[in-house]
């Protein structure tokens, strides 16, 4: 499983849409499934990362995500094998 974790750059709104989509064309090219660790705080990063994941052409890249009800503070992104 790969692991982005965004606490040390959640200030910086550049950086962190470029580490979730090198994150994102990594997994999909391993097919092993993405963590995503947003932290809890006030739920503004991981609407930033939702909203992220939900754009269109991100979208038709992965096969389904899950909030991990053991551990909100992450999301797993996960993608379909590759043939």
């Amino acid at each position: 499983m790969l692991t982005l974790d965004l606490h040390p750059i959640f200030r910086n709104n550049r950086d962190i849409e470029l580490a979730l989509r090198q994150a994102v064309f990594r997994a999909r090219h391993t097919g092993e499934p993405l963590q995503i660790i947003h932290g809890k705080g006030t739920g503004r990063l991981r609407d930033r990362v939702l909203a992220f994941l939900g754009q269109k052409h991100i979208r038709s890249m992965y096969d389904h995500l899950e909030v991990d009800p053991a551990y909100p503070g992450r999301i797993l992104v996960h993608f379909a094998p590759r043939p």
